[in-house]
């Protein structure tokens, strides 16, 4: 049996979880909910679980500017220019950077946890990012970006 290469597959996983946080990003912008409000919230007969007023700033920057959701969609399509690669970015350093990858999902993942439609893509972000971790720990380097 052959032996499993990390930076594959967390490349796959962290390429799948980039798409995931740009499309959760454009739902979140439609339709627009705070994950965590249920922490602390008011139950209301009439009107539902009310937030508490001590997450009015994730309120205010997810519900009535919808900020964390942009700056997830640029994150993502960042990673996504990373994995795919685009061709400007081949064959340089930034590209072979494992370490940029995980600071840049580990920062992918904790935004888009905020926000309801993005914590599927915070914990495939944050499995990629240990991935790497791994490849990282093993001392694998990224060959794709030689020259032959």
């Amino acid at each position: 049996m052959g032996k499993l290469i990390w930076h594959d597959l967390s490349r796959n996983i962290s390429l799948t979880a980039s798409i995931y946080a740009v499309w959760a990003g454009l739902w979140g912008i439609f339709f627009r909910k705070f994950f965590w409000d249920f922490i602390g919230g008011i139950l209301r007969a009439p009107g539902g679980l009310q937030p508490s007023p001590k997450v009015a700033v994730f309120i205010t920057v997810i519900v009535k500017f919808p900020i964390l959701q942009i700056v997830t969609m640029v994150l993502g399509s960042i990673m996504i220019a990373l994995e795919y690669p685009v061709p400007a970015l081949k064959r340089t350093a930034f590209h072979r950077s494992f370490s940029l990858r995980v600071v840049l999902l580990t920062m992918q993942a904790s935004i888009a946890v905020l926000f309801y439609q993005g914590t599927n893509a915070a914990l495939w972000s944050l499995i990629a990012a240990i991935l790497y971790i791994r490849a990282l720990a093993l001392g694998r380097m990224y060959a794709g970006g030689q020259q032959k």
